[in-house]
């Protein structure tokens, strides 16, 4: 019996999927992983929406923008499809404790998106989830009650101690 080790090579984006664990066959891209790091440290953003390329193998950008406006963003999120997003939430708890900003995690998955599209969605979240670090809230949508400037500042201030 022939005993030799054989080793195998991984692409890239691949390895990135493994290491998260994630059961999904979807990468991250290179470009969203810099989108979100533009958001975070360089604040160039104020969000970044992301969806599953045509062929559901990778998780890319589709939609940057520095739009200082909440409801310019919730614009951007279709009416009949699923996406993810990043947002920079800023907000105010009273005015003598001054402006606060957190970074908030979006999973859009409207009711009238395709049951396909939700489930590749659903099963595709954690793989772009855990690669961006600094996250504060995740939100789940599937209409635009859930994802209101007052429902996401109502769950952001719970923690209003927290940065």
């Amino acid at each position: 019996m022939n005993s030799s080790k054989r080793s195998i090579s991984i692409p890239r984006s691949f390895s990135k999927l493994l290491s998260c664990g994630s059961f999904s066959l979807v990468a991250v891209s290179d470009e969203s992983l810099t989108a979100f790091n533009d958001l975070k440290l360089g604040k160039k953003h104020k969000y970044v929406i992301y969806k599953i390329n045509d062929s559901k193998t990778e998780i890319i950008v589709d939609k940057i923008s520095s739009d200082e406006s909440y409801d310019a963003f919730l614009e951007a999120l279709p009416e009949d499809d699923s996406r993810y997003a990043v947002y920079d939430f800023q907000y105010e708890i009273s005015s003598t404790e001054g402006k606060r900003s957190k970074i908030i995690f979006f999973t859009w998955s409207p009711e009238t998106a395709s049951v396909r599209s939700k489930m590749i969605y659903a099963s595709s979240k954690d793989a772009l989830r855990r690669a961006l670090n600094g996250v504060s809230t995740d939100i789940q949508g599937t209409d635009f009650s859930d994802v209101a400037f007052e429902s996401v500042l109502e769950r952001v201030s719970r923690g209003a101690g927290s940065h």
